[in-house]
């Protein structure tokens, strides 16, 4: 297929175009480049080809000729979804509402969106849950997600097939990198202080996937027969990746020889916990995930130390809400997170 990437320069566009490129298709990036000067070391394979325009301004033009739209760009961040939630919803919900009707309009059959498990929210009890289970979004950032999902089903109809992907939290490296999310977030400190450190009681459940198991998954996605995914949502990841946060810690101590594990219990019990059956995917897509929790922490600990991780990039290129901040104090990006130049 022809696919059109959007976020192809984010922490997990940068994984994905290559892994998309391998399948055999052709892959053509769309991103605004908030974040494509974020990178760890070196870039281990060069950009695709890609149009540098912000999401609100895609035009059902350039939409023209491909077969696929696998969207992946958003603001990705709980914390300033609740900061500034207009511009969360303007982006994440109505921008990507929006870039699903134009694709339906200029011919895109297939249009794989990104959603996340955070759409289940504060679920509790011991079950599992699929994609059945009531969804209960407590973030701006995940009811933009459940919005778009509900625009979607309505959208589908023979000829254009729109699947959602509602991913785990990511791990795993990319020369992108995120440091704002649970996994890379504890290994960072643990190699640059010794210490892993949690905020939280530790208790909350959290389902994880790994940045090459998303990918994965798009392929399958992607070629996948139409009737079988149409309108359809799909939990990625796998069960033996749900952990409470104090697990997920306990495999950073295991594999950053050295360091020390300190729960603070300072924020109290999130809200945000469950446990997600992905089994669905696995009988329709064929999906399996590969990667867990302990080897995603082995390859970021070693990735950190060998390209060079120092506090000062970890506080400030990677963490999501200090680069925007930066990036409206020097004046290239707008009180609407549009760049500017």
């Amino acid at each position: 297929m022809r696919v059109l990437l959007t976020g192809h320069q984010g922490y997990l566009g940068t994984v994905m175009a290559p892994i998309l490129a391998k399948a055999g298709h052709e892959v053509i990036g769309l991103d605004s480049g908030l974040f494509a000067d974020c990178v760890l070391g070196t870039l281990d394979t060069p950009d695709v080809q890609g149009l540098q325009t912000d999401l609100r301004d895609i035009t059902v033009e350039q939409l023209a000729g491909f077969d696929a739209v696998v969207h992946m760009a958003a603001l990705s961040n709980d914390p300033l979804g609740s900061l500034a939630p207009e511009i969360t919803y303007d982006i994440n919900h109505h921008a990507s509402s929006r870039l699903a009707r134009l694709a339906k309009q200029a011919g895109v059959h297939r249009f794989v969106y990104a959603s996340t498990c955070s759409v289940y929210g504060a679920q509790g009890g011991d079950e599992l849950v699929n994609e059945d289970a009531p969804l209960k979004p407590v973030t701006p950032y995940a009811v933009s997600k459940v919005r778009v999902e509900d625009d979607l089903v309505e959208l589908a109809d023979a000829d254009f097939v729109p699947v959602s992907m509602r991913n785990a939290t990511a791990f795993g490296f990319s020369p992108r990198l995120r440091a704002d999310i649970v996994l890379n977030n504890l290994v960072g400190y643990a190699v640059l202080t010794d210490e892993v450190k949690v905020l939280s009681d530790g208790t909350p459940w959290r389902p994880l996937v790994h940045a090459d198991d998303i990918a994965g998954a798009v392929v399958a996605a992607l070629a996948a027969p139409a009737d079988a995914v149409r309108a359809k949502a799909f939990n990625i990841g796998t069960e033996k990746n749900n952990s409470t946060v104090a697990e997920i810690a306990q495999s950073v101590v295991e594999a950053v020889p050295g360091s020390t594990l300190n729960i603070t219990g300072e924020t109290g019990n999130d809200p945000r916990s469950y446990r997600v059956d992905f089994s669905l995917a696995r009988e329709i897509l064929g999906f399996e995930a590969q990667w867990t929790i302990p080897e995603g922490a082995k390859q970021l600990a070693d990735e950190y130390r060998a390209r060079g991780l120092t506090q000062e990039s970890f506080d400030k290129r990677f963490i999501r809400l200090a680069v925007l901040s930066a990036r409206q104090k020097d004046g290239s990006l707008d009180g609407s997170m549009r760049v500017i130049g």
